[in-house]
């Protein structure tokens, strides 16, 4: 128990020692033989040696090892090197939805989506604004071209991303557009792999009803452009009020390339090649 080294009542200094008090426990040598006796897999005599949390930890064989990261090295090294910024904007839907059922009567299965109608009009825009043809290169240089590649996010199983590239997709015509973006994101899905140097991606969650969402953008691309799931927002018409059915595009863009002016009037015109789509005739291809 020990002892006690003042008496009842009376007074004390601070710091004072009042007594002592012996406890069975190990010395802190016995401790370090407990400790080296410890067998290798963290284990001694039975029972699991302790962990940092609180909680101890999970049987080994109920652990999963080697579990791959959501994100390359190789992406994560480039992302430290991008300075994201986002902005949003609502675009009316009634066109797309005019445009689709129209192909669908005409084309039935092979109608063309509106994923690949949205893919259109991002072209259309890419073609009226030179920062968003331009890829960010290893060494940070940047370059500009006139034909450019579109690539299109693919879901894979296991969580996994690739992207579809449709290379110089602003040379080709309506229909060859629609198949070739059909044939490219289906054999992606199958596990085809691109050379990727599309200034803009495309991305969409629309099939798990996600409103908007704030993409990541990975060099050399400069921009990554996420398409919502349509949605109705009640919006002012003259001096009236009106519900509407639209989709929100969430573009977000490398500052190292594109200032906030530029980016907001290319999403702009996203957005009114969206409200103003009709199914394009085969117009000739651009040299």
């Amino acid at each position: 128990m020990g002892e006690w080294k003042v008496e009842v009542g009376a007074t004390v200094a601070i710091g004072q020692e009042l007594g002592t008090i012996l406890a069975e426990t190990a010395t802190l040598e016995d401790q370090m033989q407990i400790a080296s006796a410890a067998s290798a897999d963290g284990r001694q005599n039975g029972v699991a040696a302790a962990v940092p949390g609180g909680r101890g930890s999970a049987p080994e064989e109920t652990r999963k090892h080697d579990i791959e990261p959501a994100l390359s090295p190789t992406i994560i090294r480039k992302l430290g090197r991008v300075i994201p910024a986002n902005l949003q904007i609502d675009a009316r839907w009634d066109a797309i939805r005019s445009a689709r059922e129209t192909a669908k009567k005409h084309n039935k299965k092979n109608a063309a989506s509106p994923s690949a109608m949205i893919a259109w009009a991002v072209v259309r825009a890419m073609e009226r604004h030179a920062p968003f043809r331009r890829l960010i290169l290893e060494d940070d240089t940047i370059v500009e071209n006139e034909n450019f590649d579109l690539g299109i996010a693919v879901a894979l199983e296991g969580d996994r991303l690739a992207t579809a590239v449709i290379a110089k997709a602003n040379q080709k015509r309506w229909e060859e557009f629609i198949e070739i973006y059909r044939k490219t994101v289906d054999e992606t899905r199958g596990g085809r792999v691109d050379a990727m140097n599309a200034p803009v991606v495309i991305s969409s969650l629309g099939a798990f009803g996600v409103r908007a969402a704030a993409p990541i953008v990975v060099p050399p691309s400069v921009g990554t452009l996420f398409v919502g799931s349509a949605h109705r927002e009640i919006i002012v018409n003259g001096k009236k009020n009106e519900s509407t059915e639209v989709i929100t595009l969430s573009l977000t863009f490398d500052h190292r390339v594109v200032n906030g002016a530029g980016a907001a009037n290319f999403a702009h015109e996203i957005k009114e090649q969206i409200e103003n789509f009709v199914v394009p005739a085969n117009a000739p291809t651009k040299s």
